[in-house]
């Protein structure tokens, strides 16, 4: 019995990612429900336009963050301020009074606005604006198709590349006259395909049984879903470069979805969050995605507009892509020196 136990705790030692899984993942949930399961936002980013505008902005308690004051700038001018996601609420003086506009598609931030400014006493007339009626559903379904297309991306794509390496067939890719990146297009082709159409099946049932709408263009939509895709099948590939199993590429997987599930804003809004904190969720393409998911469909936003998460999509497509190729190089490089040293012997032996 004691021999067993010492073996059992030998073996758990030499098996990082079945540590990693009992030691750092009760500190990941304990850090992350501590400090970012906040749904209480204490502060949004506001603007005030029109004549009254100084006057008006002098006026508002800390919970209103005014960074923009243009006494002659209109209520279009507001309007467009949401709808680049520039602020949460936008106040628009004039003769008539002051009406408050706030942007919906920002949920815990439009709910804390709303009940502030009802409770301010100030007697504006309060709008709501891309969610009217502040459906929780309108904000999800944007981010749950990011969170399938993660899914696929990072889990499937790295259980099937590791199943090559299980079978055995990673050596017959080893002495293909092909290159790293040509073997890798060329696993990764079907699952981009696959996770293209279950990404179109999903948008298109969130519209239908939930009502969501497509407010923007299609083709800001896709390109921001391609680059993100592109992203986490980076990802999958790297994972599978480094497990030698289908149990250490889910357990590898595992630890790349929590993060993206709990610190992106998908769940707990990124300004509710510890400071500590927030700023993973800035190291996550699922914020990214979520940001342009959220900008086409709810706002309508321009890709002008939507620049930034785009602009950073891209840029770790290009990196986590770059060093899956290398690793996977590094990976077919024993196995290609394995296969030429019988052919060496070979001509050695024909030659003598």
């Amino acid at each position: 019995m004691r021999a067993m136990i010492i073996k059992e705790f030998r073996e758990l030692v030499r098996d990082h990612r079945t540590l990693a899984l009992l030691v750092a993942l009760p500190l990941l949930l304990l850090v992350v429900f501590g400090y970012a399961a906040n749904f209480s936002v204490d502060r949004v980013d506001t603007a005030v336009v029109g004549p009254e505008a100084e006057q008006v902005a002098g006026t508002l308690p800390g919970f209103f963050d005014v960074s923009t004051t243009e006494p002659s700038e209109g209520e279009d001018d507001a309007r467009d301020l949401l709808r680049d996601d520039i602020v949460d609420v936008a106040l628009v003086t004039g003769e008539g009074g002051t009406r408050a506009l706030v942007d919906g598609s920002n949920l815990f931030a439009a709910q804390s606005a709303v009940a502030a400014l009802k409770t301010s006493g100030q007697g504006m007339t309060v709008e709501v604006l891309y969610n009217p009626d502040l459906k929780t559903s309108w904000v999800m379904i944007p981010a749950i198709i990011g969170l399938i297309l993660t899914f696929i991306g990072t889990i499937i794509t790295s259980i099937g590349l590791v199943r090559e390496r299980e079978a055995g067939t990673l050596e017959q890719l080893a002495v293909m006259p092909i290159g790293p990146s040509t073997v890798i297009l060329g696993k990764v082709t079907p699952y981009f395909v696959l996770a293209a159409l279950d990404m179109a099946v999903v948008t298109v049932l969130g519209m239908l049984l939930f009502d969501v709408p497509f407010n923007g263009h299609v083709l800001t939509f896709a390109l921001g879903a391609v680059l993100f895709l592109l992203v986490v099948l980076g990802i999958g590939i790297f994972i599978s470069t480094i497990s030698q199993t289908a149990g250490q590429a889910i357990q590898s997987a595992f630890f790349v979805l929590l993060p993206q599930i709990l610190l992106s804003g998908m769940i707990f809004p990124l300004e509710a969050m510890a400071a500590g904190v927030r700023w993973i969720g800035y190291l996550l393409p699922l914020t990214y995605f979520t940001m342009v998911s959220q900008g086409v469909m709810l706002r309508g936003a321009p890709i002008t507009a939507l620049w930034l998460p785009l602009v950073v999509l891209a840029v770790m497509a290009l990196v986590v892509f770059t060093a899956a190729t290398l690793r996977f190089r590094r990976d077919l490089a024993p196995e290609r020196k394995v296969k030429d040293q019988p052919r060496s012997t070979d001509r050695s032996r024909s030659g003598a």
